[in-house]
């Protein structure tokens, strides 16, 4: 198998931090962040891109997408601060080879107080850990 996730998750992370020092930050989703602002950033899919195995079932690539969940729980200016956070993200992800595939507002059923945005990313990695934006 194919496995990046802690590289992703550690460059992102590092760029989020980066603009957001006190922010929480984990490679799990968590239903109600123990601090604001917060991010998580999953890896919810992770499976052979059929397209390159070889014969002999091979894995020679990965398609892979990871969601981004950003709170914040700011009495003035949460949509302000969950989109900066969602930037940093998406910046870092950019860089990486990633395409966002999806991002808007979500409902916080656990406290309608907190604001949160969701973003989708897709990309396909080699097994010398090369990313690929288009497949």
């Amino acid at each position: 198998m194919i496995d990046i996730e802690s590289e992703v998750f550690t460059f992102v992370a590092e760029g989020v931090r980066a603009a957001f020092p006190d922010a929480f930050v984990t490679g799990e989703y968590v239903k109600a962040p123990p601090r604001f602002p917060a991010l998580s950033v999953v890896e919810y899919d992770n499976h052979v891109y059929a397209r390159t195995s070889t014969s002999g079932e091979t894995e020679n690539h990965a398609e892979l997408m990871y969601q981004l969940d950003a709170y914040s729980n700011k009495s003035v200016g949460k949509k302000s601060e969950c989109r900066a956070i969602m930037a940093a993200a998406d910046c870092r992800l950019r860089d990486l080879g990633f395409t966002r595939t999806f991002m808007q507002p979500v409902p916080n059923e656990i406290d309608a107080t907190v604001y949160r945005i969701t973003a989708r990313y897709s990309a396909v990695a080699s097994k010398n850990k090369v990313i690929y934006r288009r497949y």
